[in-house]
This record gives C-alpha cells, structure tokens and sequence, in this order.
C-alpha cells in the first residue's frame, strides 16, 4: 500500500484553496506520474470514505478496493483505475464540501483536477467516442436543430420509441433520458426582443447596473425563455440589459470530456467579447451556473496569467447572486403582487461550489407567502452523463434521493437554478410536472 504523507493535522481548517491546472506541461499528460498520483489519493480517500454519498466515482473505487486481494489500493490494477475517472463529472462537490485534505492541507488532494487530468490524457492518446464529441459540440447541434422546422421535426421525432432506439445504438443515449428540446426563436433574439430601456442604471454594492449578457448555449438553442425572463426581472429592476457581442460553447461540456484544446479556444473566442463589454463598463451574467463556473473558476485556473481572463473572473455573475448584490443595496424592488406558496428548489453543484452562499434561495424567500425548501443533492444529470447509456440508471440512482425530497415537499412548484437537473428530476417524478426555472419563479412573482 502506498501510504500518504504523514501529517499532524487530521483534516483541514483553512478555506480550500485551488493550483494552477498545469495542463500546458508535457509531463502532465505522462501516465506514469498520472498513475502515481492517482493511487496516492485513491489511497488517502480509501482510508476516509466521506464521499461515498456523492457520485459513482467514490463507490466505484470503494469497491474495487473491497473486492481486490489486497484490500487495499496496491491490490487495484490500474486499468480499471479508469472506471473511477468515467464516473467523475466534474461537479467539484467532494473537492468544496466534503474533503478534508484538500489545499492547503499538506495532503494536497484535488480529485476532481486529478480526474480531469486523467481524462485529459486519455483523451490526447486515445480521442474520444465520436458520439462523444458530438453531444458536446452544443453549438453545433443547437445551430443545426433550431432551424426553424428542423427544430418541430427534431423533437417531435426525439419523442417517439423507434427514434429513441435508435439514438440508444447510434450515440449511446438513453431510450427513457430526458433530451432537451431546440427552438428556431433563439434565447438571444428574444432578449433583444424582451429588453426595454433602461434609463441611468446605477452603480450599487459592487455592480455596475448595467449587464451584457452570456445567453449559453442551453439558454439560446434549448431554453430560451429562461433568457427573457432574465431580461424582464432584470429590467424591471432598472438594470441595463445587452448581449455580449457574440459568444460560442463555454467549453464545459468539452471540460468533461478532456479535450483541453476545444476549451482553450472557446476562450480565445469568448473572452475577448467579454472582456470588450467590461472595458465599456457593463458586468457580465450568464443564466446557467456550469457556465457562470468556467469563466470563474476553471478557465481562470487554466490559464493563470491571462490578464483577460481574470477580468472576466471578478466580473461575471450568477444572476441571483447580481441580484442580490443590488438588494443588499437598496436596489432591488421588493413589491411582489404575486405569492408563490411553496417551492421545492434544487441548488445545483455547480452554483454551490461558487461559494455565494443559497442567493436564489434568499430572494425567492423575500416573496410574500413563499417558502422554499431546499434540496442539496446531486441530481446526477451534470452535462451529458445523465443522457449516456452506459450511466443512465447510475445517474437515476443518485438523483432519486432529489425526486423523494421534491414528493414529499408536495409543493405548487419544483425548481433548479440548472435547467437540465431540472428536467433529470422531471423524469424521476414522472407525475406530468414540469420544472420552473427561478428567474420564471421570480418573473411570475413580479406579475411581468
């Protein structure tokens, strides 16, 4: 057994903090350090085993252990070292809640990083599936299926058996997943359509009033009204609202599956936008929090010295969290005609881990009459896993602990700040109901 280095301190008590990802380095993509590395945290986190609650990746290698000769990490052969890393998705979850060993601790455990690194090695010797990289180029299927009548006729056929069989052994997507669905009135013509002037935005708390909006790829080709009912809210707030000039994928889904170089220029296409509208005074804000996380935490990481990557870092916001800023300005208006009774409100893992605290929650709570259970749960839908084959019942497995919080809530409404976790509870519940978003929530709380 490999043992770890010894420590005096049993966990930590200084705030996680992250490394530099060193993905530019040839030697992080040499397998013998991988390897290395890899079986030194497997052996810290067999000896703990706080995680196993979280996703598969935890009880896969729990169990490889139990089950080898050894019983320990020594006895696991390292190929099947890569049925840990095809469970990990990346939500960051174990790394900001439940860890003790992470940075600054001597122990220095990053597991999601050290998966990403495995996934990125593999990905650079080996490539991927090609069904893979299809369902990760988002903007390409999203340009391709909201045509207008391609978009009817995709997902009228995305709900018929025959169809669903055959995307099952074609891409590998599950027969019962849930698939979003494409629209030809894009989330960014309809924010243009939606905004109205704003006249003087002012400066409050940190914000500037004034905000170009990151429309994503899922809230312009899937969700699109998620987009106008940003724009209303944000408005009726007398918060400036544009676009950025133009964008493309945030590169997440590209993230998980390795492919650092499709990452690295979807920045080089996205930041200089971004960084165009900051330089003329406006913050940025993006309405799904996977998206919101790559340009505050992951790009940021990736590329350290990238002067506008930082400036995209400090002036990127959940909306909610933007929001909330201005209340605690003052500026926020808080007369709501509408009550909402009761919501069921899943926090997503890739909000928790911005570290903002439960600021959705906050400010559905400040509506009248309104209570909002919330539910911290994985929903085990994170980008295409939920959707594949092979993961389908794993991810239904961890969402359904989410699915028996919103049944026993018996609420008016079921929410996700993450539109897809959203429609994984959807399926779980299987009752006819659908998912609010929050900005919808807050929207029909407004009476806009």
């Amino acid at each position: 057994m490999s043992a770890p280095t010894q420590s005096k301190r049993e966990g930590n008590l200084e705030a996680p903090t992250r490394h530099p990802l060193d993905w530019q380095n040839p030697e992080f993509y040499d397998e013998g350090p991988l390897f290395a590395e890899m079986e030194r945290v497997f052996d810290i986190c067999h000896g703990c085993r706080r995680c196993v609650s979280l996703c598969n990746s935890f009880p896969t290698l729990f169990d490889l252990v139990d089950e080898s000769e050894t019983m320990e990490v020594d006895g696991v052969k390292k190929a099947d070292y890569w049925k840990v890393v095809d469970h990990c998705y990346l939500c960051d979850l174990c790394y900001m809640t439940k860890c003790p060993y992470v940075p600054p601790h001597e122990w220095n455990v990053d597991f999601p990083h050290l998966m990403l690194r495995a996934k990125a090695t593999r990905f650079r010797k080996e490539g991927a599936k090609a069904a893979h990289k299809l369902m990760s180029s988002t903007d390409m299927i999203g340009k391709l299926a909201g045509i207008p009548v391609v978009a009817q006729t995709v997902n009228a056929v995305n709900q018929t058996g025959v169809a669903r069989k055959v995307l099952d052994k074609t891409l590998g997507v599950h027969p019962d997943a849930s698939l979003p669905k494409y629209h030809s009135r894009k989330g960014r013509s309809r924010a243009t359509k939606a905004a109205s002037a704003v006249t003087a935005p002012e400066p409050v708390n940190g914000t500037t009033g004034r905000v170009a909006l990151f429309a994503t790829c899922y809230g312009n080709y899937n969700e699109p009204h998620i987009v106008e009912d940003l724009v209303k809210v944000f408005n009726h707030n007398g918060i400036e609202v544009t676009l950025v000039e133009k964008e493309q994928c945030c590169g997440m889904p590209k993230l998980e599956l390795g492919d650092l170089e499709a990452v690295a220029a979807a920045k080089d296409a996205n930041i200089p936008a971004m960084k165009r509208m900051i330089d003329q005074g406006y913050d940025i804000v993006g309405p799904v929090p996977s998206c919101v996380l790559m340009f505050k935490q992951e790009l940021p990481l990736m590329f350290p010295e990238d002067g506008n990557v930082q400036a995209v870092k400090e002036r990127i916001f959940d909306p909610f969290e933007y929001l909330m800023a201005r209340h605690a300005g003052g500026k926020l208006k808080t007369d709501f005609p509408q009550t909402l009774g009761k919501v069921a409100y899943h926090t997503a893992c890739h909000l928790r881990v911005q570290n903002m605290g439960l600021k959705t929650r906050d400010l559905l709570k400040l509506v009248p009459d309104t209570e909002i259970d919330v539910i911290e749960r994985c929903s085990g839908h994170d980008g295409t896993y939920g959707v594949k084959s092979e993961f389908f019942e794993t991810a239904t497995k961890i969402c359904r602990p989410v699915v028996t919080r919103v049944q026993k809530a018996a609420a008016d409404h079921f929410s996700s700040d993450c539109p897809m976790a959203g429609h994984m509870i959807e399926n779980g519940l299987k009752d006819g109901r659908e998912p609010e978003h929050p900005l919808t929530l807050l929207r029909k709380a407004y009476g806009l």
